[in-house]
């Protein structure tokens, strides 16, 4: 069983996830790589796929929502599951008592249940290191406004995130190749 862990990060938090998930997966004797989404040439030689991507003002990076898009009938006909990593903080509610992970899922998750039938969809929250900021990234968070949004921090839930990958190795060693 080959598994793509593929995914679309752009200051490292959502590259950290998958690597967390592939190791997970290697350790339960799962062959795993860990890849940007935008170096897969031909994703026909993985059994099984977890791709996952940092979403912003609730949308999955565009490379990996390309990539779905683009191999849905491979994506549909094989074991996958999807991720996203985002909300910044400590906080797990809004201040209506909304859990801020199942709001903050990408709205191409939806599109997706339908299109792909992923096995199953989480979100994870993301980090921040406010140094590593470039461009107009960086001077949008000098904004006083914009500093409660994009408070710094790892806040990456490990615990959550290795118990999410085991449940999916042990998924995919009950299963036969090519589900």
């Amino acid at each position: 069983m080959t598994v793509l862990v593929g995914y679309s990060s752009k200051y490292g938090a959502t590259e950290g996830i998958a690597e967390r998930i592939a190791a997970t997966l290697r350790a339960a004797g799962l062959e795993a790589d860990a890849r940007p989404l935008a170096t897969v040439g031909d994703p026909g030689a993985y059994d099984a796929f977890v791709i996952g991507a940092a979403a912003y003002m609730g949308s999955w990076r565009k490379d990996a929502t390309r990539f779905v898009r683009r191999h849905r009938d491979l994506l549909a006909a094989r074991a996958v599951w999807l991720f996203s990593s985002g909300p910044l903080g400590t906080d797990h509610t809004d201040s209506e008592g909304r859990d801020m992970l199942v709001e903050s899922q990408p709205k191409q998750f939806a599109e997706f249940a339908e299109s792909i039938e992923p096995r199953n969809v989480q979100v994870f929250s993301g980090a921040m290191d406010l140094s590593k900021l470039r461009g107009r990234d960086r001077l949008v968070s000098k904004i006083p406004a914009v500093e409660k949004i994009l408070p710094d921090g790892d806040f990456r839930d490990w615990p959550a995130i290795d118990a999410w990958a085991a449940g999916i190795a042990r998924e995919l060693a009950s299963a036969p190749t090519g589900t």
